[in-house]
């Protein structure tokens, strides 16, 4: 029965190892490949200096001068009895330090191992379990240096009966029912080599910037600079390369490794990386920025000429390009009014060219349907070129008119004009069809 019940405490105890803070889940060891956090599009200006801000207090190295004091555990309970809710530091240990217990009534009752840090082991051992030690009991793993954070809670319950002695998962925690006045065992095993072995940090700590030009891929990639915690400094490419791009002295010391780049060219364009390696803590992180360089914006140059005392500076820059220049004239009354007189100028001599044009479309359209007589009265008109067709004339008849003719001439003439009537020819129409033609 024994060992079933050790068998699910074991089992309590890995669930929760998987609860951490967030920050306390260190990176395998094993594998080092880069985790990506950040990826940022950078853009400026040619001939400008930019940051690549690539900050992380995790990398900050701090020499530890108090004998590795940066990693910490203690043990508190959150306890609940007859309505008052009462928190309470029980006990805490240095990983070089001796373990401290704050109340004088559990001195000599509670303890962790001596060993703890060499062996992963920070159980509480709990002698004579009273009523008054129910509640909540929170182990706490602290590493400084780090930024770790680990949190184990288990709740006890003391009864008077041996047969309700258990141990059990709550889905939250481990629950632990002590039989009174019997020792217990408030589990915390942590033996992950962070908590338990001492490494030198400055030769696991490194960071390096790497620079891929446009189309090349990472893996590719150029190393720019790899800096140490251990003060090692290495800068690679060309001597102009290194002298326009660096990171600062105190980069350790401030967390800051960005990178600082002066006189931006077009070909300084790319992807760059920061890479930050800290072995000892499981730390690798990736960080991007894609840089591009765009053309300076010229700014137009206004001078102000309404204070004749002020004389505008001298440009430099002067004979490398066209420059602008904006004179700004204070405006008066008489100014509008010589305004006013140019706009009605320019009215009236557009009135007067439109008055002109109208005169003369009128003049040529008269003379196009105009009669020119006098044209045709000069011109001799042959009466002979005029031919009379009599062909299709109808006899004419008209009422025979008796008269006395005194001699047989006069008689034959006149019947002459009674069998062949004139015919009427009107010249003007004539004259009218030719012109038209």
């Amino acid at each position: 029965m024994e060992q079933v019940a050790k068998l699910l405490l074991w089992q309590l105890l890995l669930l929760q190892r998987s609860v951490v803070h967030l920050y306390s889940v260190p990176a395998d060891m094993l594998n080092p490949e880069s985790v990506v956090v950040s990826v940022s599009n950078v853009s400026a200006v040619a001939g400008s200096q930019t940051v690549l801000t690539c900050k992380s207090y995790r990398m900050i190295w701090t020499q530890d001068r108090l004998n590795d004091r940066q990693r910490v555990v203690h043990w508190d309970l959150y306890s609940n009895q007859d309505g008052d809710y009462k928190a309470e530091r029980l006990c805490d240990m240095y990983s070089a330090g001796e373990q401290r217990v704050y109340s004088s009534y559990n001195q000599g009752r509670i303890a962790m191992p001596q060993n703890a840090f060499a062996d992963g082991n920070f159980s509480l051992v709990i002698k004579d379990v009273a009523e008054s030690d129910q509640g909540t009991y929170s182990c706490n793993l602290h590493h400084h240096y780090c930024h770790l954070y680990e949190t184990v809670k288990i709740q006890l319950e003391v009864t008077e009966q041996a047969r309700e002695a258990k141990r059990y998962w709550d889905g939250e925690k481990a629950v632990i029912v002590a039989l009174q006045d019997s020792t217990v065992v408030l589990p915390c095993v942590n033996r992950n080599q962070i908590w338990t072995e001492w490494h030198s940090e400055e030769e696991q700590q490194v960071v390096h910037w790497d620079r891929q030009p446009p189309g090349v891929p990472h893996d590719r990639a150029d190393r720019l600079i790899d800096l140490y915690a251990s003060g090692e400094r290495r800068s690679y490419g060309p001597l102009f390369i290194r002298q326009k791009m660096n990171i600062t002295e105190t980069a350790f010391a401030l967390g800051d490794f960005s990178l600082r780049i002066s006189a931006l060219e077009n070909a300084d364009e790319g992807t760059y990386s920061c890479h930050l390696h800290h072995h000892y803590c499981g730390l690798h992180e990736r960080r991007i920025f894609r840089v591009s360089v765009t053309e300076p914006v010229r700014e137009k140059k206004v001078v102000n000429l309404t204070n004749p005392n002020s004389v505008p500076p001298v440009d430099p820059n002067l004979g490398r390009g066209h420059n602008v220049i904006n004179v700004i004239i204070p405006e008066s009354r008489m100014h509008f009014f010589q305004q006013l007189g140019y706009i009605l100028a320019t009215l009236l001599l557009f009135l007067i060219l439109l008055i002109i044009v109208v005169l003369v479309t009128r003049k040529h359209r008269r003379r196009g349907y105009e009669y020119n007589v006098k044209k045709y009265d000069e011109k001799d008109v042959n009466l002979k070129e005029f031919s009379v067709d009599t062909t299709d004339l109808t006899q004419y008849r008209s009422e025979d008119i008796r008269l006395d003719f005194k001699n047989n001439i006069l008689k034959e003439r006149a019947e002459q004009v009674k069998s062949f009537p004139a015919k009427i020819i009107d010249l003007d129409k004539d004259f009218r069809k030719e012109y038209c033609k």
